[in-house]
Parts: C-alpha cells; structure tokens; sequence
C-alpha cells in the first residue's frame, strides 16, 4: 500500500524532511539565544546608565580592557584638554544616519595620565582626506561626565589602521593607539561624553544607546519552530494524497477495463 515510500523521489523527498527539521529547530534557537542576549544587554545598558557616576580611575586603568559589565557605565574625570593631540574617527554615523567623524580629545588628568574623550559627531569636510572643522574643547580645567566603552580593536592591535590614512585621522577609538599618538600613559577604553550638554558651536554628543526594543528575534525562533513543526505535517499530507491518488488511478483503470464477451452457443 505504501510501496511508492521505496521509490527515489520519495526517499529523497524523505531524507530532506528529516534534514529540515533539526535545521530548522536549530534555527530557532540561534534567534532565541540572540533575543535573550538582547535582553540581557538592554538590562545591562539599562543599569549602567541609571548608577551613580564614578571618577574614571575607580573602574579603569592603563592597559585595563574594560569588561562588559562596566560598558556604558557612568563615569567622570577632571583635568585639561590636550587639543594639540586631538584627532577624529572616520566614518562615523550619527542619529539621522548621516556619514562623518567622531572627535577624540585626550583629556590630561591632574596625575598627568590621559583618559581619551569622545566629544561627539562632526559632518564631514567636502574633501575627505582634510581635517574636518571641529568646534574647540573648553580650555581650562574641566569636569566631565560620560559612558565608559571599551578600545575598539581589530584583532591583536588597534594600531595598524594608521597605515595610509590621512594626519590626524583613525578609523578605531583605542587607547593603545592613542597612548602611541601621544607619548603619554592612557587609562584603558574611552568616555563617550554626555555632559556639560552642548552650548553653541560644539559636536554633536552621542544618544544614549537603544535598550528600549528587543528586536524581532523571538518572532523568528517561533517561526522557525513553526516550519519545523510543518514539516512532518506536509510531509503526511503529501503521503496520504499520493495513496489517495495512487488509488483513484487503480479503480479508474479498474472500471475502465471491459468485461470478455460470453461466447456464442
């Protein structure tokens, strides 16, 4: 009755049902374990933001690599802009999507270290390859406050992306780099700064990150388990019609054939 099972089309129609489902059910857990990273970074940015600021050297130091437990955590430093080190990254978004650099000003501490400040967004120069005008750092000692990030990197060195790129000009915002530019001691990561809020003619500071949306994720590793649950249930339906239409072409061959006349007398 279920001989036609045996046959090739069917064994291999069979082989990949039996391929798609653990697929596919593997799917859905890539989506789901993406959604619960989701969360567990929304709490993250979410708690970090909502702490106490802490003076920067309490949670970093040179050659410190900052854990993501620390990301975005509110942070401040007191000292002295070193605008003669000041250099900006190169394209570099900002809310409205917009392609230009962000502005890195080194900040003297009063124990002569440096912590790296990001100032924010700049557009871009007609020219790509010039210095973009960038609003000045406030002179004098100053007190900031911002989100602690870590280096940007590429692998075992953040200093290789100086190669051929125009003065003044990164791609990667990482303190080892930055400690070479300059020739002073760097705490490890950088301040994404916040305030004191823009007055006038300043870059454009750097939203808060999202941790408001979860993304669709969940929604895919539903779906995924959804065609994994369709495809045993496709695979019977495609079974049952083939019997069914295996039997409706045996009794229409059957009625069709006519009965031996009796022979004559």
């Amino acid at each position: 009755m279920y001989r036609f099972l045996l046959s090739r089309q069917w064994v291999i129609l069979t082989l990949i049902a039996l391929v798609l489902v653990p697929t596919m059910i593997e799917l859905g857990f890539w989506q789901f374990h993406r959604h619960e990273r989701r969360v567990a970074q929304n709490a993250l940015i979410a708690r970090n933001l909502d702490t106490r600021p802490l003076p920067v050297e309490k949670l970093t130091s040179p050659g410190h690599t900052v854990p993501r437990a620390d990301y975005w955590r509110q942070v401040t430093a007191t000292g002295t802009f070193d605008t003669a080190h000041e250099v900006v990254v190169r394209r570099r978004t900002n809310a409205d999507d917009q392609v230009g650099f962000l502005v890195l000003t080194p900040l003297a501490l009063k124990d002569g270290r440096i912590v790296v400040v990001n100032r924010g967004w700049v557009p871009a120069a007609a020219d790509q390859k010039a210095f973009p005008p960038v609003p000045p750092a406030p002179g004098g000692e100053v007190t900031v406050t911002g989100r602690l990030k870590a280096d940007e990197t590429t692998g075992a060195s953040g200093i290789k992306d100086l190669r051929g790129l125009p003065d003044r000009q990164v791609m990667l915002i990482n303190s080892v780099q930055q400690a070479g530019l300059t020739g002073r001691t760097v705490l490890g990561g950088y301040i994404e700064l916040t305030a004191p809020e823009p007055a006038g003619d300043t870059p454009e500071l750097i939203p808060d990150p999202d941790h408001d949306s979860i993304g669709a994720h969940m929604a895919y590793a539903v779906q995924w388990w959804l065609f994994a649950a369709g495809v045993p249930v496709g695979w019977v339906i495609l079974v049952r019609r083939e019997k069914h239409d295996r039997s409706a072409a045996r009794a229409d061959d059957g009625a069709g054939t006519p009965e031996p006349e009796p022979a004559a007398a």
